[in-house]
């Protein structure tokens, strides 16, 4: 097959695939004589049809396959002949629209290959890394957090008014039309205030009440209510206070310690540091991640696939554009143009995705079975009742593991990076630290 350049311009390249006649021919005789010996044709003994009728039979069938793959297999000759390697799938069309048997058949293959990434010296990236101790008054505001978190409730003066975040233990029949309807009753129900657990409406109307008084409460279900023949109509409630209670947050002791399944009340301050400096561990690397990947694109420059850059950028203005937009949950919007300000976002985000690709297979760098594993039970955990059903949808779906192993992926050649990088640790306040994060946000 002969294969001619007609573009060779930054990283765009494209080609002239010629298929004469006779190749064609000869391919499809190939295949035709390679399964002679299993066709069966009536008037014929098993392999001793003719290859004129077998060409006749089956000659269109396999002039399609013989094309393809004789297509096929020019491109892979050629790309492990040039070591190119297209950014995005390559474009190939045929050119003679008129084609007939008998003719040559020319294709333009045309694609963007990746560029050569520099390699670059780790030893020279300085990075810091921020440390932060769990103190003993992280650990102690998070222990009062845990307590007011284990709340009980204890019964108010006699009197008392119900305030929001109060517990109020009633007794309510719900009727539609007046008449009472299924599952819209019940004795001693106790009910925090404000939580929003009830219908809409409902919880503010019993605010101010006191033990023994009584109201109709009068409210309607949402449209989109889960039973039906309730959705959008008018309820009455008619509610009696039977008791008014105030949140007590738990003592911290060894039993709130137990509660949250430590032996005591030491062991619970241990667990608690240690989540805490897990914490922090975390948001410190997100900030070292960010220095990191700045000194990198300081010290590599090369150019960019147009096509990548371009759908990195419109990946950028439309996710964008739902975080400005949240009640706007459909993709009948329009395009939207990316501005300079995502174009340059995606030249970075391809620049270093780009050259952390290269870092990583040039060091080895996998995700191995196990944590691919690890991080798709994570995911399945956000589906309780359907992790099984999400376990398998993502063993299925091959654009769905690329998702969840490039993070993986990325934050393995990070760790490759910074071995060989100059890390000094600097100790920090936990405010300093979450200033450092939330910087990252507005960079």
């Amino acid at each position: 097959m002969q294969v001619n350049e007609t573009l060779n311009e930054g990283l765009k390249r494209a080609y002239e695939l010629i298929l004469t006649a006779e190749e064609l021919d000869a391919k499809v005789n190939e295949k035709l004589v390679e399964a002679q010996p299993e066709i069966e044709m009536k008037g014929f003994r098993k392999g001793k049809v003719p290859m004129p009728l077998l060409k006749k039979q089956f000659g269109q069938r396999v002039l399609g396959e013989s094309m393809q793959e004789a297509i096929d297999g020019a491109m892979n000759e050629h790309f492990e002949k040039t070591g190119d390697r297209p950014a995005l799938q390559p474009q190939v069309k045929m050119t003679n629209d008129d084609w007939k048997e008998g003719d040559d058949v020319t294709v333009e293959m045309s694609y963007e290959k990746l560029p050569e990434v520099p390699e670059i010296d780790a030893s020279k990236v300085t990075l810091e890394k921020l440390v932060v101790k769990a103190d003993d008054a992280a650990v102690d505001e998070a222990l009062a957090q845990l307590a007011e978190n284990a709340q009980d409730f204890k019964d108010r003066r006699k009197g008392s008014k119900a305030k929001d975040g109060d517990q109020i233990v009633i007794d309510f029949v719900g009727k539609v039309d007046g008449e009472a309807f299924e599952g819209g009753s019940a004795e001693d129900y106790p009910l925090v205030l404000g939580s929003g657990s009830f219908i809409p409406g409902f919880e503010e109307q019993l605010v101010g009440l006191k033990v023994e008084e009584e109201k109709a409460v009068e409210v309607s279900f949402p449209e989109e209510y889960g039973a039906e023949h309730l959705a959008g109509k008018a309820a009455v409630f008619d509610v009696t206070v039977k008791a008014v209670k105030e949140p007590v947050a738990a003592e911290i002791d060894d039993e709130l310690a137990k509660k949250f399944g430590a032996e005591d009340l030491e062991a619970l301050k241990g667990q608690i540091r240690e989540r805490l400096e897990a914490e922090y561990a975390g948001a410190s690397r997100q900030v070292l991640k960010r220095a990191m990947l700045d000194a990198l694109d300081e010290q590599v420059s090369f150019d960019l696939p147009p096509s990548l850059v371009e759908a990195e950028a419109k990946q950028i203005a439309h996710q964008l554009y739902h975080e400005e937009h949240p009640d706007d949950h459909g993709h009948d919007h329009g395009e939207i143009a990316p501005t300079d300000e995502h174009n340059k976002l995606a030249e970075r985000r391809v620049r270093l995705g780009l050259l952390l690709a290269e870092i990583g297979q040039k060091a080895e760098i996998e995700v191995t079975d196990q944590e691919m594993t690890q991080a798709i039970m994570m995911q399945a955990r956000q589906y309780p009742g359907q992790e099984r059903a999400f376990f398998d949808f993502v063993r299925q779906n091959a654009q769905m593991q690329q998702q969840l192993r490039a993070p993986i992926f990325e934050d393995k050649v990070i760790d490759h990076i910074a071995e060989g990088a100059t890390v000094t640790e600097k100790e920090v306040s936990k405010d300093d630290l979450m200033k450092a994060v939330e910087a990252l946000d507005e960079e």
